[in-house]
């Protein structure tokens, strides 16, 4: 496999993003594709400097100068990380990109989509991603998750109905309609991240062999392909 790619995992507080980023990781390693992963925002020194600003509690930050700290720490990202690894023919997994600017910043914030959407193609370059994985999940027990893992960050400290546009806007955004109007999102699938999370990964891995088959085919399920 030397073509390069681009897999996005996108989805609420604790939907599991993290989790399934690190198996789908081993799952192409074990099929012998080259891949390295990222998450948003972060990933860069000015990235990770950026998280820090970002996620930091009690940090005030408007909305917009929260959407442009967002912008720059993915710029850094496209131009010093992602493009030039999908340039050598390796796969790259993010956690989160440019979909969780949608849901927070233009559903969350409010505010306006094609301003957003055009600061959004001035950072990425114009880079589409080849999936994006929405990890479908109860967005209260998503959060309850979330904060178990111990003390949570800015953006997890938002209340509860800010979280549900959240979770409503991912939704929205893996209809059809909402996909072929926003074609600089490539195309984009839901996967029920109930259950544990092998069974999870699994759910992603036919999702990856049945939306990329020239690429993905041998990461599909022998119970789903009639082999044993």
């Amino acid at each position: 496999m030397s073509a390069g790619g681009l897999v996005v995992f996108e989805g609420a507080e604790g939907v599991g993003k993290s989790t399934q980023v690190d198996l789908l990781l081993c799952r192409l390693k074990d099929a012998g594709i080259t891949a390295v992963s990222f998450r948003e925002p972060g990933g860069t020194a000015v990235g990770d400097q950026i998280r820090e600003i970002l996620l930091r509690p009690g940090n005030e930050i408007s909305p917009a100068a929260e959407a442009l700290l967002f912008m720059a720490s993915r710029a850094e990202l496209c131009g010093r990380e992602i493009a030039p690894a999908i340039a050598a023919g390796k796969v790259v997994v993010l956690d989160r990109f440019f979909l969780s600017t949608y849901a927070y910043q233009i559903a969350g914030r409010g505010l306006p989509e094609e301003e957003v959407r055009g600061a959004n193609k001035l950072a990425t370059g114009g880079l589409v991603p080849d999936l994006t994985v929405i990890l479908d999940y109860p967005v209260r027990s998503g959060l309850e998750r979330a904060s178990g893992r111990g003390s949570s960050d800015r953006m997890e400290q938002l209340d509860a109905e800010f979280h549900e546009r959240i979770g409503r806007a991912f939704t929205t955004f893996a209809t059809d309609e909402w996909s072929a109007e926003h074609p600089e999102c490539g195309r984009i699938v839901s996967v029920d991240a109930r259950g544990s999370a092998e069974e999870v990964a699994a759910r992603v891995a036919d999702a990856l062999a049945d939306i990329l088959p020239d690429r993905f085919w041998m990461l599909r399920q022998p119970e789903h392909s009639g082999l044993s």
